[in-house]
């Protein structure tokens, strides 16, 4: 019964459609824009194709279609809009308006034009699709560089670090630094000092040792010679090796200084000496 009723509205739908479009034949969208010369036509035909693009795209909305059935509708939906591109092309050679130039721009939800407006687009569920959801995550842009003026802005006196005791927390800290570092300075240096003056003492206390070991060392040696009868003292200070060969060295300059330099240069030579008490 439900499908004869079916069957008997869709019977009555067709015959109320034939009587309203009684004497009336219908005109078919010609196939190219450039065969229509009429301004109202053209304006007709953009007319429907907008309405079939809007049926389309309500749609491909629905995500439970299936992934071929949402492509095709994408396809269809992407050449109806190249369709009414050429017409309002079309329109604008008739002296219609300029519909490219004034219609409304493809924008996301932040106000910024969709990827790919003047080329293929994806509508609704197309956009969820496998290998399209990656055209549209954009890279993150990156920060910006303040220029050197912007970075001025904040160079004052804090910057410097004049209001770091404003605080009231580093001079109490410096303080304490302070005194630990003055008294470690002090421990230190008296530190040092006692063991300076130890060591002085010990020095000092060496040296009278040696000089008392020589004493009795000469007086050993003294009662030996005596014991034995042979003994020398010497009544004038008897030079050392080294002092002898300085002798010498002086003797050989003057020698050389009579036989190869003027009378002035030695004139010059024994005032320098004589004014070095030479």
């Amino acid at each position: 019964m439900a499908r004869n009723a079916e069957k008997a509205m869709t019977a009555l739908a067709r015959f109320r459609q034939a009587q309203l479009e009684e004497g009336k034949v219908k005109e078919r969208r010609p196939f190219l824009a450039s065969e229509c010369s009429e301004l109202p036509k053209a304006e007709k035909w953009r007319r429907q194709i907008i309405s079939e693009i809007s049926k389309k795209v309500a749609q491909i909305q629905n995500a439970g279609l299936g992934e071929f059935r949402i492509r095709d509708l994408n396809d269809e939906i992407n050449k109806l809009l190249r369709e009414k591109g050429h017409w309002e092309v079309r329109i604008k050679e008739l002296g219609g308006p300029d519909y490219r130039r004034f219609g409304p721009r493809m924008l996301d939800h932040e106000g910024k034009e969709v990827p790919g407006n003047r080329g293929y687009k994806y509508f609704g569920a197309a956009r969820d699709l496998p290998g399209v959801r990656e055209l549209f995550e954009t890279d993150p842009t990156p920060a910006q560089r303040k220029t050197r003026g912007e970075l001025m802005k904040d160079v004052d006196a804090e910057y410097y670090g004049y209001r770091d005791e404003d605080d009231g927390v580093l001079l109490p800290l410096e303080a304490e630094y302070e005194r630990k570092a003055v008294s470690e300075a002090v421990q230190k240096w008296r530190t040092e000092k006692e063991s300076r003056i130890q060591q002085e003492e010990e020095e000092e206390e060496s040296i009278y040792t040696v000089h008392n070991e020589e004493v009795e060392e000469e007086e050993n040696r003294e009662e030996m010679e005596g014991e034995e009868g042979v003994g020398f003292i010497a009544h004038v200070p008897v030079p050392s090796q080294k002092e002898v060969e300085e002798a010498l060295v002086r003797r050989k300059k003057m020698e050389l200084l009579q036989r190869y330099a003027s009378e002035t240069l030695q004139a010059q030579s024994q005032e320098a000496r004589t004014l070095l008490g030479l």
